[in-house]
């Protein structure tokens, strides 16, 4: 999956991620996602998955967002590495779903979630890493009571 050097048409790419990440809407949802959302089981997930809110719209516009970037890595579009430079919050929309994710993929119709993101986390040790470290913040915040 990993190309070794970066090319300028992998640059490209992510500045054009880093573009559609611009949008208001999706803006919304990623702070809705990343501040707001903390599943602690997996009744939590699917209470957004089947409101009929916003939080339904940002949790989808955000997963998929993420399955289409690491998409592009997981098929060798895109420089792994490169891609993984700006792809934090990625790594903070696995962490907050991974213990959750072979749960979620026995529901109809949803056995590929998130198949891409963690195909690109499991093939990189620095994701790894990086995933234990907002494992850890997480888990922190939660003792401290915060969401």
């Amino acid at each position: 999956m990993e190309r070794s050097v970066p090319t300028y048409q992998d640059a490209q790419l992510v500045l054009k991620l880093y573009e559609l990440r611009r949008d208001d809407k999706l803006r919304a949802a990623r702070e809705w996602f990343i501040q707001k959302f903390l599943p602690t089981s997996i009744e939590d997930v699917k209470a957004v998955q089947g409101s009929t809110g916003n939080e339904n719209v940002y949790f989808r516009m955000v997963t998929t967002y993420w399955e289409m970037a690491a998409s592009f890595v997981a098929r060798g579009v895109l420089n792994a590495e490169l891609f993984l430079d700006s792809g934090g919050e990625m790594l903070v929309m696995w962490t907050k779903l991974e213990p959750f994710v072979a749960q979620i993929r026995t529901a109809p119709g949803s056995d590929h979630f998130l198949v891409n993101v963690e195909t690109v986390v499991n093939s990189s040790q620095r994701a790894q890493d990086r995933v234990r470290k907002v494992r850890e913040r997480l888990a922190a915040r939660l003792r401290a009571g915060r969401p």
